[in-house]
């Protein structure tokens, strides 16, 4: 209804307010007014003081009061609902449901499988066939099934996490129309366009016809992604877009290979921005650990940059063999390659001693590449330590020159000829050489061959079988301009030409920054011979390690994803889903988008379509609201029209004895109202505590931080549900708790996770539980912080979460705490631990100190307990995060180091700490077993 989320069950009955002006007129001349008529002898009552007046016309701000009234009377009888349920009705035809599901469809996934199970649930009261089809599988074959199956195939769908191509779908859905008819239409989309949408809605619209469409847009935030990530000379900075959409800013954050946050920045949109950027001002040794960016609170591939070797800011040392008191700054080589390669890498230059000393400072310094211009003899002994070198991992990238065309050594990809060729000289060109092409398995493949870059002296090659499959870049007549080889992990490579412009202008070139930014690259991936470095194996491919899925989660790589060429830069696919491939110590990074791609708001306006938006409230029905507000402005008009006519005040006057009851009457009410509303709060005390006491249950305290609380009580509902797939143990859903207010004695254990910086709570809630820890319950503080622990011994001590801890227990009868022994029960109650992960694993776990008899031997205490449970636990692993799971089964939060069986073992430690809290120590007991049974025995 006009945009709003309104809608009417009988929209008929609306017609009812065009009677409000027939209404008003029959209110202004009924009663009529009184007619004067001449009477001389009323003369004489002019002087006496009416006491009493009644107006001869209604009033108009009464008449409006009255025709308020009557109008919500005609709204209530039309059934009006706020957020109705999404549905096609007044059809028999079968519903057909395209459903966007690519990356940008994964933020706002759960508001559109809502809205799909409502259209699909309205089809089953229909009766109405439903054929549903992700946009994604143009392969997949669409068909009719009941609405009740298409419910459960819906359940089982997930986001996908690379951009759909939408067009290529419409020729099975085009097939499907043909062959069922009549059918009524729901797009679910997801507002973006990330490449064909205008054909794909030309092309729906032919395919649709005449049949009914509504495509379901807006109601959600638009999608985040980041693209083009860059680690430049003083910062690390990367796009973020979105399709649209007014003011709005927010975190995007910097994870390592571990999963440990790095840093964070801010980015902000202002009104109609589609582009903006955020800027990590880190050191360089920081911003080379940084594996993944992602926008905070964006669940979505496309929201997550992975980052390789690639965006690593290498250090590259560069040696010149030219002396630095005949060379001209300007126009030295070193002046060339610093120029090109300070956009992409740190550049060190090797400018004080000979040659081989700045070699050996860079070999000492562990370097990944070095550059050598014109460097000519070396000796035996570096030339050893520089082939160790590349056997390691290495890059080499020698330039030639006078002194190289002189020497004679093994450090070049190809055997040289002594001497060189030069415009003019013995081995002539008639005129300078121009550079013809680029080695299609080369690290320069897919650059644009310049036109403008001349040679007029290059180094020669011998001519040899080899020669060919190590030239990387070659001129018109055929010699090799660059060539290089793998050796062991590294690469030597070498430019024929000088760095400088001496005997080419390659160096002015915007190709010559581009070239060794693609050598650079190939410095990247040394642990295996790919990136384009030609090889007589021919092109290598990976396999994929780890990939993201649809909400930007890494998980185990589907069964359908390939291997990829590992020089791959294009965006990911649907064989190369985005994620990690190759070995694990230099993975090579897919991203659900590439560098280049940018998003759009998806224009629907050509379609001849109902529009409906998503929405995530629950429906309401205002009909109740409406007639009360009528009746409420009736009893209004009804005093008003008492006290106009003077009827309150003659009750008054004339029944003065039944004025005075109903008065008491009244305040009766009003007392009787009162209690009754005290008796409602005992009532809702009631159904808590019977909710509590039917059933076993999980409790944590309630922080009033909406994330932090939907994530712990998901965790418990997880723990809960993987109790009953575990244990006997069928507990109830987890109920969230007011220290200060409702009763804990009901709950066998609680879990309060605690927020940095939170105030501490009244002396009442500490009291509160204070005496529900000496009673025997057990509560689980989680500072959730573990990962943020500064380094030192004590430095889990010091983090913000452990310090708001301290500041709580500070009013608490606390006992004696220590880290759990090896042999307490809480190790054996139900599984076998070592230790008590959750979405981390390097906090410890505190439990009270229970003592020990000094004459026991070890061997004869296999279990620790004591008499009791432990009042209190004390964690800072994240229990609750690792135990969250999404509504579609799936974790919500990644975990560090996400080991494999991390999530399984924080499963099987929140199942130990339940156990251990309703079964207290009998585990301990068992070890007496022997001998109560010897004793019995006797």
């Amino acid at each position: 209804m006009a945009g709003l989320p309104l809608a009417f069950a009988q929209p008929l009955l609306l017609l009812g307010l065009l009677s409000l002006p027939v209404l008003w007129w029959l209110l202004r001349v009924m009663p009529p007014r009184p007619r004067r008529i001449e009477f001389p002898p009323t003369r004489l009552l002019f002087d006496i003081a009416p006491k009493e007046e009644t107006p001869s016309r209604t009033p108009w701000w009464l008449t409006l009061l009255r025709l308020a009234a009557a109008a919500l009377v005609i709204l209530a009888a039309a059934g009006p609902i706020w957020n109705p349920q999404a549905g096609l009705a007044g059809s028999s035809a079968p519903l057909v449901i395209l459903l966007d599901d690519g990356w940008s469809a994964a933020a706002s996934w759960d508001s559109r499988i809502k809205a799909a199970d409502e259209l699909m649930a309205n089809a089953d009261n229909d009766r109405r066939g439903v054929a549903l089809v992700p946009l994604s599988e143009p392969a997949r074959d669409i068909t009719l099934m009941p609405a009740g199956t298409a419910r459960v195939a819906l359940r089982q769908l997930a986001p996908k996490p690379y951009s759909i191509e939408r067009v290529e779908t419409l020729v099975a859905i085009e097939r499907f129309l043909k062959a069922t008819g009549d059918a009524e239409i729901a797009w679910l989309s997801d507002g973006v366009d990330t490449g064909r949408g205008p054909e794909f809605i030309e092309g729906l619209g032919k395919t649709i016809g005449d049949r009914g469409l509504t495509v379901f847009e807006g109601g959600t935030a638009p999608p985040l992604a980041l693209v083009a990530a860059e680690n430049a000379a003083a910062k690390m900075t990367v796009k973020v877009l979105r399709a649209g959409g007014g003011v709005a800013a927010g975190v995007v954050r910097a994870i390592d290979q571990k999963g440990s946050p790095i840093g964070e920045a801010r980015y902000r949109f202002a009104a109609g921005d589609r582009e903006t950027e955020a800027s990590f001002d880190l050191p360089v040794e920081l911003r080379n650990d940084i594996a993944r960016l992602d926008v905070s609170g964006e669940r979505s591939a496309g929201a997550v940059q992975l980052l390789d070797k690639r965006w690593r800011r290498r250090a590259i040392g560069i040696v010149s063999g030219s002396t630095s008191d005949t060379a001209q700054p300007l126009l030295a080589s070193t002046f060339y390659l610093t120029r090109a390669l300070a956009p992409f890498a740190d550049v060190r230059l090797g400018e004080r001693g000979s040659p081989q000393q700045a070699i050996t400072q860079f070999l000492d310094q562990k370097l990944p590449m070095i550059v050598m211009a014109d460097v000519g003899t070396l000796s035996p002994e570096i030339r050893e330590r520089i082939s160790a070198w590349i056997e390691q991992g290495g890059v080499l990238v020698r330039f030639a020159g006078p002194r190289l065309a002189q020497a004679d050594d093994d450090l070049v990809p190809v055997k040289l000829r002594r001497g060189g060729r030069s415009l003019g000289g013995s081995l002539t060109w008639e005129k300078p050489q121009h550079l013809a092409s680029f080695a299609a398995d080369g690290p320069f493949a897919g650059l644009v061959v310049p036109k403008d870059i001349t040679v007029t002296r290059q180094v020669l090659a011998e001519p040899n079988a080899v020669l060919a499959s190590r030239s990387w870049a070659s001129l018109e007549d055929g010699t090799p301009l660059v060539t290089g080889e793998h050796r062991g992990k590294g690469v030597v490579s070498l430019f024929h030409v000088s760095a400088d412009m001496r005997w080419s202008d390659l160096p002015m070139s915007g190709s010559f920054v581009e070239m060794l930014r693609r050598i650079v690259d190939v410095s990247g991936y040394t642990s295996t011979p790919g990136a384009g470095v030609a090889g007589e194996t021919g092109a290598e491919t990976v396999a994929p390690l780890r990939t993201l899925d649809g909400f930007g989660a890494f998980g185990p790589p589907p069964s359908t994803a390939k291997p990829l060429p590992a020089d791959f830069r294009d965006r990911a696919t649907p064989d190369h889903p985005p994620g990690f491939y190759g070995p694990a110590d230099g993975p090579l990074a897919v991203n659900a988008l590439a560098a280049a791609d940018r998003i759009a708001p998806l224009d629907t306006s050509p379609l001849r379509a109902q529009r409906a938006s998503y929405t995530n409230a629950e429906p309401r029905d205002l009909r109740g609201i409406l007639l009360a507000s009528s009746l409420a402005l009736f009893l209004i008009d009804a005093v008003i029209v008492a006290l106009l006519g003077g009827g309150i005040a003659a009750l008054l006057r004339r029944r003065a004895v039944p004025a005075a009851l109903a008065f008491a009457f009244a305040l009766a009410a009003m007392m009787a109202a009162s209690m009754a509303t005290s008796g409602a709060a005992r009532a809702n005390t009631d159904e808590f505590a019977i909710k509590a006491v039917s059933q076993t249950r999980l409790a944590y305290v309630v922080t009033g931080n909406a994330d932090v609380d939907a994530i712990v009580k998901s965790g418990l509902a997880g723990l809960t549900l993987f109790l009953a797939q575990r244990t006997a143990l069928e507990a109830g859903d987890p109920v969230g708790v007011d220290p200060a207010r409702d009763e804990l004695a009901f709950f066998p254990l609680i879990y309060w996770p605690v927020l940095p910086g939170a105030a501490k709570p009244a002396q009442d809630a500490i009291n509160r539980i204070d005496a529900y820890m000496k009673q025997g319950g057990t509560v689980v503080f989680d500072t959730r912080d573990a990962i943020e622990a500064p380094p030192g011994a004590n430095g889990e001590s010091q983090t913000p979460g452990m310090l708001a801890l301290r500041n709580i227990l500070s009013s608490l009868d606390v006992p004696e705490l220590e880290p759990v022994p090896r042999e307490h029960v809480l190790t054996k109650t139900f599984y076998l631990l070592r230790d008590f992960p959750g979405r981390f694993n390097t906090g410890q776990t505190w439990v009270e100190t229970l003592p020990r008899d000094e004459e026991d031997e070890a061997a004869s205490r296999p279990a620790r307990g004591g008499d009791g449970v432990s009042p209190i636990i004390i964690t800072s692993n994240d229990l609750a995060g690792a135990w969250a799971l999404r509504p579609d089964g799936q974790p919500m939060l990644p975990l560090t180091p996400g080991e494999p069986r991390q999530r399984e073992f924080a499963f099987r430690a929140g199942v130990n700490i339940v156990m251990y809290t309703l079964t207290g120590n009998y585990k301990a007991d068992q070890v007496h077993a022997p001998a109560l049974i010897e004793r019995l025995g006797q």
